[in-house]
């Protein structure tokens, strides 16, 4: 059995959990809390970040989301999420790397910051201006996506890959923190809502992060 240590609002941990429930694969959550820097978490991955796996009867110990999402693509033949021709599948990483990089650091990581670390860790008020500013530049992402679904039934192409599942763990993160207006992205919110009502989605939706509650919004598959 593989443990996946990890926080619920980890979206790094979500992205690996939505691969591993769409292709079968069996995992038990194990808490896993980087900022208070337990040592037995930093000995399974020194660079201090979630998701790690584990499995213990083969002694396997996977970190860093990506590395782990490739294994399970290449070891396991269910379901592919990187499949296609060679530029369909340079298609699919060159999203996931967008949402894994880029909305994390405008998006994601500034909200984790002001409304969770700053609540749980420093006992700060969040930043205004900051939080503004991610919220704005959300909307730019939700316009991008609202262009690809436009032109393409799902983010990379034809089917659906890992590049929704990456984009939607992102986005989940960001909706769990009231960091997105959805009033004038139409496609993007149907794409989200295709992607919510998946079986492999619907853990993440009733998890809740200690002290800190989603919008009404954020568990409802068809809002």
């Amino acid at each position: 059995m593989w443990h996946i240590y990890q926080f619920p609002l980890c979206p790094f941990s979500r992205k690996v959990r939505l691969l591993m429930a769409e292709k079968g694969i069996a995992y038990e959550l194990q808490t896993a809390r980087p900022w208070e820097g337990e040592d037995r978490f930093f000995a399974m991955n020194p660079a201090g970040r979630t998701p790690v796996v584990h499995e213990t009867e083969r002694a396997i110990t996977l970190s860093d989301s990506r590395a782990i999402c490739e294994y399970f693509e290449e070891t396991v033949d269910r379901n592919p999420l990187i499949s296609g021709t060679a530029q369909q599948r340079a298609e699919i990483r060159r999203l996931v790397a967008m949402f894994d990089e880029n909305f994390y650091a405008a998006v994601t990581e500034p909200l984790l910051h002001e409304r969770m670390k700053k609540r749980l860790v420093l006992r700060q008020s969040p930043d205004a201006k900051m939080l503004r500013e991610a919220m704005k530049l959300a909307h730019d992402y939700l316009d991008y996506i609202d262009y690809l679904i436009d032109n393409r039934p799902w983010l990379a192409g034809a089917t659906i890959t890992l590049a929704d599942f990456a984009a939607a763990a992102q986005i989940s993160v960001a909706d769990y923190l009231g960091g997105l207006d959805w009033s004038s992205h139409e496609q993007a919110r149907a794409w989200y809502m295709w992607i919510k009502s998946r079986p492999s989605f619907r853990p993440l939706l009733s998890e809740r992060m200690e002290v800190i509650q989603p919008p009404s919004h954020y568990a409802e598959v068809d809002a």
